[in-house]
């Protein structure tokens, strides 16, 4: 299988260009390639398709492989490689995920992608299509009214939860002790697998510096810590707005680097831009070839 090692502020993918091969046994192919010590190395597995309905279809799997729906780092890093790698000339494109076609802005230095800018769309807030079980906090069970600073207990110690879908669900909780020092490892499983989220969470851990500037770690579902994660720096940055701590345009620091992330409020869409960093191009034989 030939494959190409990519990755949006340190979030990294194995990608393949599905448009002329296919491959079997997906599942089982993203658990091997993302394995650290006995594959390649990664968070996931995406799969380049073609799409009736878009230029491009982004077809994603976590490490554990399950399929994702949507990763704003990822869908950075198949801009860049359905450019880079003249699949494409278009300097804005779309791409077809499982939550929706998204389009997205190049900018283009020396015929190579340097950055792009992806329209995220509108982040969901009712509890049910997140989806978030409200009668697990004591809210009735259809309640519409979004979970903004809500209580939430986690091994004894309260965490104001604020909860957003950016076609993937999130749990944004804001901390006073620096996020660097928290023990992810611990607290991270807990909230991923709690009751409360029916189809599990992503879980973003934010310090709030100043109006316009946060520092974020994540706890991806299926994945576990990732050094970056584009759908839940939108999702953090939609909570600090709507909680009152910063502006609707903010600089979000990452493990692996930065990423800008600004809310229109007449459009009610969240607008990411960030790099994409291809590493490498490479042959592996998968075990059962």
């Amino acid at each position: 299988m030939i494959f190409t090692k990519m990755h949006g502020c340190g979030n990294d993918y194995v990608y393949v260009d599905c448009t002329e091969t296919l491959i079997d046994r997906i599942e089982e192919t993203a658990r091997f390639v993302s394995d650290r010590h006995f594959g390649i190395g990664s968070d996931g597995l995406i799969l380049i398709r073609d799409s009736k309905v878009a230029d491009f279809m982004m077809d994603m799997y976590n490490a554990d492989g399950s399929r994702g729906m949507m990763c704003g780092n990822g869908i950075r890093s198949v801009a860049k490689y359905v450019y880079d790698h003249k699949l494409t000339d278009k300097s804005v494109i779309t791409i077809e995920t499982l939550s929706g076609i998204k389009t997205l802005e190049l900018t283009i230095l020396d015929d190579k992608v340097e950055s792009v800018k992806v329209d995220m769309g509108e982040p969901i807030l009712v509890p049910e299509d997140i989806p978030v079980d409200p009668t697990v906090l004591g809210l009735e069970p259809h309640t519409k009214e979004p979970i903004i600073g809500h209580d939430f207990v986690v091994d004894g110690r309260n965490y104001p939860i604020t909860c957003i879908s950016m076609g993937n669900p999130h749990c944004v909780t804001f901390i006073e002790e620096n996020v660097r020092d928290f023990d992810l490892e611990t607290v991270g499983p807990k909230f991923e697998n709690h009751p409360l989220f029916p189809e599990r969470v992503n879980t973003e851990f934010i310090n709030v510096i100043d109006e316009s500037h946060l520092r974020m770690r994540v706890w991806e579902r299926g994945s576990g810590e990732t050094l970056a994660c584009g759908t839940g720096t939108c999702a953090s940055v939609m909570a600090a707005y709507l909680n009152g701590f910063t502006t609707n345009a903010v600089d979000v620091e990452l493990m692996g680097g930065h990423l800008f992330i600004e809310y229109d409020k007449e459009t009610n869409h969240i607008f990411m831009t960030g790099p994409a960093t291809e590493v490498y191009t490479g042959e592996i034989k998968l075990p059962w070839e």
